[in-house]
């Protein structure tokens, strides 16, 4: 009986292939609001400082009671950093801009929030509502670094968006009645 060297190399490959473990499915957090809950597959293999970055801020409970401060309808919702009371919260510091990653503020994605400057992000994110691609990395210069995906209440997330907004201070597109991040925290992939 003759084996063919594909079958040869077949056989002794199947060992090796049952040896490999298997890949970690990605992280992913819950946002539980006061609209409902939220829930986010997190790319650490595609922005490994932003997400480590975000889960740093669920894990210590940072997220906790704050507010998604920043609501404009066919664009985006902004939130991470502000009290009800429109109070900034103390962060960590600023991390490096991942915008050159390969993935695109499309609609659902999770992206930093920053300033002007482009590794000015810390703990604010926002989700894009649709398709924002002027906000990508390109040969222009730096862009908002995507670092998940809305897979859970992409529903909550555009009730989120129709609701009525304000001026408050210096802050526009306020909801009038604040959207609470009742509490972040990880959760098992399903």
């Amino acid at each position: 009986m003759k084996l063919s060297l594909a079958l040869i190399l077949a056989i002794l490959a199947a060992p090796l292939a049952a040896q490999t473990p298997e890949a970690k499915p990605n992280p992913r957090v819950m946002l539980e609001t006061s609209k409902g809950n939220i829930v986010v597959e997190l790319y650490p293999d595609k922005a490994p400082l932003s997400v480590a970055n975000f889960l740093q801020y669920v894990k210590s409970g940072f997220y906790n009671g704050v507010i998604f401060h920043r609501v404009i309808p066919d664009f985006m919702i902004q939130g991470g950093g502000l009290t009800p009371d429109m109070k900034q919260k103390p962060t960590k510091g600023q991390i490096k801009n991942e915008s050159d990653n390969g993935l695109s503020n499309d609609r659902g994605t999770l992206a930093m929030a920053r300033l002007g400057e482009p590794h000015t992000a810390s703990s604010q994110f926002y989700i894009n509502l649709k398709d924002n691609r002027g906000l990508n990395h390109s040969p222009r210069g730096w862009g908002y670094t995507v670092f998940g995906r809305v897979v859970e209440g992409m529903d909550v997330v555009d009730s989120i968006a129709t609701v009525r907004t304000t001026t408050k201070g210096h802050q526009e597109n306020v909801p009038v009645e604040p959207v609470i991040i009742k509490k972040a925290a990880v959760v098992a992939a399903k």
